[in-house]
């Protein structure tokens, strides 16, 4: 392959802008009394009036690491030629409310084929991962139920115990004793845990989690949305890479990240089916997904299965670029997996380091409040089984050349790694 050329990045500048030219009555004066306390500062001040999570276009040879496909798979033709079949078939299915659908509906089949890879007896899909989450929570948890959040727990995760009006409750990120010491406070609950954190790429402490929520009588509920297709035999995720699926009571998982497509799934024993199907909101009032995407998304999951050396190819670029980056200095030690944070601070550190990247043809994702906790924005870079070694060569020159510029080792998260060493 020919040395990667990179183009000069496009600046979000060129977006065709709304229309001016329509009128809009009176906004609520709360409405706009909060816009001035609590965004305009943000928008006119840090942000100069530029949305900064859209950086520059990519051009046509840009190194894209802001996506969440890991295994490469949009675009395979075996998933193409099912959705393709699928959509010139003649077919009777209606579009409607989930509840309603027959066994016969592709998303069933979509279902039990998720629930049967990861290794649980049934399982329901939903709009999206967010969905699933709030449905799921909704169903099983309420005002008399404790739930115990991991403190970088995906923000579904904690919309769904709002949507359960349960009390709930953060413990300090992978402490599995404080979370025991929480639970003898409030008592028996619901324990719920991402199997890799979404912002940081850490993987969860799930054994000794595990441990206290059968020594305190808990449930556990744990996304694997970053670990599925990733991480397990054929790819069912980290709960069956450790061999404790048999513990977890439930399951929850995004479709948009390695299965690359556009679903939520949770699963749930067999019994709770109706129960469910009468009192997850998202489940009663979203309507189900269309049948060429079930099938597109059952032929993604056989695809996933098979692509053992994909994931293979991912946890050693994953091993090399974060084995690159720490030589640099770059303090990235908060992951492991093939989500990399660098976590600049303040909302301005992070622009500037996203530019410097974006203009050398390097695009990651910047994630800022609510995304993150103020002052704790960063720049995610995600990695894919399809880079090359080109490409890998790429970044890892990049982060170097752009080091004395951001100054990484001067980060918040590298000096209070620093103090803690210190400490300890």
């Amino acid at each position: 392959m020919e040395a990667l050329k990179v183009h000069p990045a496009e600046t979000n500048a060129h977006v065709a802008q709304p229309r001016q030219s329509h009128k809009n009555p009176p906004l609520l004066a709360a409405l706009e009394q909060r816009l001035e306390r609590d965004f305009y500062p943000r928008w006119k001040g840090l942000w100069n009036e530029r949305f900064v999570v859209q950086g520059a276009r990519p051009g046509p040879n840009a190194v894209r690491l802001d996506g969440n496909d890991y295994l490469a798979v949009s675009g395979h033709p075996d998933i193409v030629s099912a959705q393709v079949k699928a959509l010139t078939m003649p077919s009777n299915y209606v579009v409607q409310s989930s509840v309603f659908l027959l066994d016969e509906h592709p998303t069933r089949n979509l279902e039990l084929a998720l629930a049967q890879w990861v290794g649980k007896e049934d399982g329901f899909v939903c709009q999206s991962g967010y969905a699933a989450n709030v449905g799921l929570i909704q169903t099983i948890a309420n005002a008399d139920t404790p739930i115990y959040l991991d403190s970088m727990a995906h923000a579904s995760l904690w919309e769904g115990a709002h949507a359960a009006r349960a009390p709930a409750h953060a413990f300090r990120h992978n402490e599995p004793g404080q979370l025991a010491r929480m639970i003898a406070r409030h008592g028996p609950g619901l324990v719920i845990v991402d199997s890799v954190y979404s912002t940081t790429g850490a993987m969860c402490r799930l054994e000794e989690i595990l441990d206290v929520v059968e020594s305190q009588g808990c449930m556990i509920l744990v996304d694997e949305s970053h670990s599925l297709g990733t991480h397990g035999p054929q790819g069912a995720g980290l709960c069956a890479a450790l061999g404790v699926t048999d513990r977890v009571h439930f399951i929850t998982a995004s479709l948009a990240k390695a299965v690359a497509g556009r679903a939520g799934f949770f699963t749930a024993p067999a019994s709770l089916r109706y129960h469910i199907l009468t009192s997850s909101f998202p489940n009663i009032f979203s309507s189900c997904l269309l049948p060429h995407e079930a099938v597109a998304l059952h032929a993604t999951v056989k695809v996933l299965q098979a692509s053992d050396a994909a994931r293979t190819r991912l946890h050693a670029i994953t091993r090399q670029m974060r084995g690159a980056l720490t030589e640099m200095g770059y303090p990235i030690h908060q992951g492991s997996e093939q989500i990399i944070a660098l976590e600049a601070g303040p909302e301005p550190e992070t622009v500037r380091l996203r530019d410097e990247l974006d203009a050398r043809g390097v695009f990651s994702a910047m994630f800022c409040a609510p995304a993150t906790s103020k002052n704790r924005s960063l720049a995610r870079l995600t990695l894919h089984a399809a880079l090359t070694e080109t490409e890998l060569g790429h970044v890892i020159e990049v982060a170097r050349e752009i080091a004395p510029l951001v100054k990484p080792w001067d980060w918040p998260i590298a000096r209070r790694a620093r103090v803690q060493a210190q400490a300890s």
